[in-house]
C-alpha cells in the first residue's frame, strides 16, 4: 500500500509569493543577511541549511503557470509550499491520486522553462502548493554568490 501524500513527501521549499522581486531580494539580503543562491526573472532563492527559502513574483508565476494572480490584501499571508519529488512520473502519479480525492489543481502537470516538471494545487484556504521534479540537468547554478 502506498503511503498517503502527507506521509510520503518531505517539504523542500517555502516560496514567498511577492509583489516585487527586487524589493524582496534587497530585504532578505540587505536586512536579514541571507545569501542569494539563484536569481532568474521573477524568482530568487537563498542559501539556507534547512528548507529552501525562495521568492517568486506573483505576476511571473501567474503568467507562466496559470496560477491566480489575485493579490491578497495587506496583512494577509502569502506563501507557496513546495515539495521536491525524485521524478516527473511521481508528479503525474500524485496529481492523479490527489485529483481523484478532490484536490483542486490549477492545471495538469507541465514542464516549465526553469527545467522542472510541476503541478500546482491549493488547500481550502487557497494556500498554494507546488509539486516539482527537476528535469535532466537539474536547476543549474545560474547564480551562486559566495561570501
Amino acid at each position: 500500500m502506498t503511503k498517503p501524500f502527507g506521509q510520503a513527501v518531505k517539504i523542500s521549499d517555502v516560496c514567498l509569493l511577492v509583489e516585487d522581486i527586487e524589493r524582496t531580494v534587497d530585504f532578505y539580503t540587505g536586512k536579514l543577511g541571507f545569501r542569494l543562491r539563484r536569481r532568474a526573472e521573477g524568482f530568487a532563492d537563498f542559501h539556507n541549511d534547512g528548507i529552501t527559502l525562495a521568492a517568486w513574483e506573483l505576476d511571473h508565476i501567474s503568467r507562466h503557470t496559470g496560477v491566480s494572480g489575485r493579490r491578497a490584501p495587506p496583512g494577509a499571508h502569502k506563501v507557496c509550499v513546495a515539495v521536491e519529488l525524485e521524478t516527473s512520473a511521481e508528479i503525474d502519479r500524485i496529481y492523479d491520486d490527489l485529483s481523484a480525492k478532490g484536490v483542486r489543481f490549477c492545471g495538469a502537470p507541465a514542464n516549465y522553462a526553469w527545467n522542472a516538471r510541476c503541478a500546482y494545487f491549493t488547500d481550502p484556504d487557497d494556500t498554494l502548493w507546488e509539486l516539482y521534479a527537476w528535469l535532466d540537468g537539474g536547476p543549474g547554478d545560474y547564480h551562486d554568490e559566495q561570501p
